[in-house]
């Protein structure tokens, strides 16, 4: 079969022949075993607009009287259950640091947080994301522990490095040491860490533990897992003299997975996570058939919010009529904000120095902190923007703004991300309006805690539901457009998305559904006063159009002579249909 030879040609491209022949037939005896004990959840993967996933830690909503994933599953199922398809549960994994991304055990459910029953019955009412946190584990893992004291099957688990080594050419995406020391069974050595002294990076080098990884993402399958997150998945593969970013080798793992998933659970879609230069970050859909079926859409944060800060949405407009996907079978993940800051390395090459600078300051004015990167040359440069999202699109000279103004901003920007061809990924806070959580950042010195709050779930409900506050505007607002993005087939991730100008101050795209049947223009004002545009519909490939109909408000607009007259309010959304009459 051809899937076979291709895996076969992966792992001699990794660990040589002799190696791949024993770990081809190892490989597809877990194959063979692992397609009798899942159960089947689908044949294929098949997107829709009515797929929108929700970023979430497990315990971001306490109780005192549940368990956090249970918790969770109440809340979630009670308040978004309609509009929301899919929950990302961040890390719920046993733990040392970094709010769970310094896994203890790739196999238990944190007790803190629920247990494996939980996830199952948060798995009935959603489907389900989990973290594959491959690229590094903690240091106070059974594994590493068992490599410090000298245990033979841990010992190709690690990498370990010579004091003196010139690593200065490995691409650096944090200030801290890329060498920790540590004392094992031999003496004191050097181990490889990309991000920290407590994420001791893992040696893919060893084909062992790229086995034990396999097994443990069929065990997230087996679990309830749709999709497999990929977590800084272009910093795997590590070779002397090179970057140690994107390797080919790192390309490879991604397309082993993928052949595997292929043949034991063709349903199940793989999301790398890179977080860097588009051109990069896009290599990892492969050749639209071989690798992840989602990639972040990284450049799409610092975008929107350069354009909401300027008043001018060209370059946002400029870069968005320029992305496509490599098949029907891959799409990407549209987000603003996360559990983590906003990238800006993701748009080198699309703003300038000087424009990243200038967000970077203006998120400082607004209480947020920028974390910075280490350069070749020996300078640093801004690499994430540590702020919420909310906080982050608003003016520091305007401290006094009403929160209906803060919130129709807001959701100005929400919606340029759910208009675009994708899939929409929404954080917690941002569909419950949270706002930066100063307390966290000074209590805890660490910059993206500022967005990480844990909420208690009695107050945040009766925040909700009392009219006229931030959240209740702005979660009742992001309600409204996803709604209507699910029921309108213009927003499928496989429809046509043609971005055209209409202002410097209008985010203008065009969205039609696969069959050409359904159109949908859609209109965002990035500006802080109104606009008034003339749309000639001729141009658009809209013929016949009587009137257009806001999906939104459900306001008329009545077209003469193919134009229609548009007047928008500030920060304004329009999705508007097209509604024609035949010849």
């Amino acid at each position: 079969m051809k899937k076979k030879d291709d895996l076969f040609n992966h792992l001699e491209f990794l660990y040589g022949k002799d190696t791949a022949v024993e770990f081809h037939r190892v490989i597809n005896e877990v194959i063979i075993k692992q397609k009798h004990l899942i159960h089947p959840r689908g044949t294929e993967i098949a997107f829709s607009q009515k797929d929108t996933i929700l970023i979430t830690y497990p315990d971001i909503a306490g109780n005192t009287n549940k368990t956090p994933l249970k918790t969770l599953g109440t809340f979630l199922t009670k308040w978004v259950s309609e509009v929301i398809s899919t929950v990302h549960i961040l890390p719920f994994f046993p733990f040392s640091s970094d709010d769970g991304f310094s896994v203890i055990d790739y196999k238990q459910v944190n007790p803190e947080y629920g247990n494996w029953e939980d996830v199952r019955i948060l798995g009935e009412n959603f489907q389900l994301m989990f973290d594959a946190v491959l690229n590094h584990i903690s240091a106070s893992s059974f594994w590493f522990k068992g490599f410090l004291k000298g245990a033979s099957k841990y010992r190709d688990y690690f990498i370990t490095i010579d004091e003196d080594e010139d690593l200065d050419n490995v691409f650096r995406p944090r200030e801290l040491p890329l060498k920790t020391p540590v004392e094992t069974s031999i003496g004191k050595e050097f181990v490889w860490t990309t991000f920290s002294s407590d994420h001791i990076d893992l040696n893919y080098h060893s084909p062992q533990l790229l086995l034990e990884m396999i097994n443990v993402l069929l065990l997230y399958i087996s679990k309830g897992a749709d999709y497999i997150r990929l977590d800084a998945v272009a910093y795997i593969w590590k070779e002397k003299g090179t970057n140690c970013i994107h390797l080919p080798q790192a390309h490879s793992i991604v397309q082993i997975f993928r052949i595997i998933f292929n043949e034991v659970a063709p349903w199940v879609k793989i999301i790398t996570e890179t977080n860097v230069p588009h051109e990069d970050n896009i290599s990892y859909f492969g050749d639209g058939e071989n690798e992840a079926q989602l990639i972040y859409n990284f450049s799409l944060p610092p975008l929107v919010l350069h354009a909401f800060h300027t008043g001018n949405a060209e370059i946002l407009s400029r870069w968005a009529s320029s992305l496509v996907t490599s098949s029907k079978k891959t799409t990407f993940f549209n987000f603003l904000a996360s559990h983590d800051g906003i990238g800006v390395m993701p748009v080198c090459g699309i703003l300038e120095k000087e424009e990243v600078e200038a967000m970077a300051n203006r998120v400082k004015l607004l209480g947020g902190s920028v974390s910075y990167k280490n350069n070749a040359d020996g300078t640093k440069s801004p690499y994430e923007l540590n702020i919420n999202y909310l906080d982050a699109l608003c003016d520091p000279e305007k401290s006094d703004e009403s929160e209906r103004i803060i919130a129709k901003r807001f959701l100005a920007s929400q919606a340029i991300m759910l208009a675009l061809k994708g899939i929409p990924g929404i954080y917690f806070h941002s569909l419950f309006g949270s706002r930066n959580w100063t307390d966290g950042l000074s209590v805890t010195g660490r910059a993206r805690k500022i967005n990480r709050e844990k909420l208690e779930v009695e107050s945040l409900e009766n925040e909700l539901i009392r009219i006229g506050s931030l959240r209740n505007l702005v979660f009742s607002g992001y309600k409204n457009l996803l709604t209507s993005r699910k029921t309108n087939s213009a927003f499928h991730p496989n429809g046509e998305q043609s971005v055209f100008n209409l202002h410097k101050g209008i985010f203008s795209v065009l969205r039609t559904s696969p069959d050409g049947e359904t159109s949908v223009i859609c209109l965002h004002n990035v500006l802080d006063k109104p606009l008034e545009v003339n749309i000639l519909l001729v141009d658009l490939g809209i013929v016949h159009a009587e009137k257009l109909m806001d999906l939104l408000s459900d306001t008329i607009y009545i077209v003469e002579n193919d134009t229609v007259t548009i007047r928008m309010d500030s920060y304004s959304v329009l999705w508007l249909e097209a509604e024609c009459v035949n010849d």
